[in-house]
């Protein structure tokens, strides 16, 4: 399944959404456009990008529109592992 990276200039993420998505991606979780978070990186100044495997670049759209979270570029990426 592809990845896909996308970046939040502005989203100050509370200690509980941290844990929750901590554990989703414990789990493997998967969401209904079958996206499945990999990492998040995130700062207090709010900063965030998120690593995702996702079915396509709108999947990942989808995802965050579900959550109520706007996402701007989505970018599908590699890695070197």
């Amino acid at each position: 399944m592809p990845h896909f990276m996308d970046y939040h200039d502005d989203l100050i993420l509370p200690d509980e959404a941290i844990q929750q998505i901590t554990n989703e991606t414990k789990e493997h979780k998967s969401d209904e456009f079958g996206v499945r978070q990999l990492e998040l990186f995130h700062n207090a100044e709010g900063k965030v990008y998120c690593l995702l495997e996702a079915p396509d670049a709108q999947a990942v759209r989808s995802h965050h529109a579900a959550l109520g979270v706007p996402c701007g570029e989505v970018h599908e990426v590699s890695g070197i592992l």
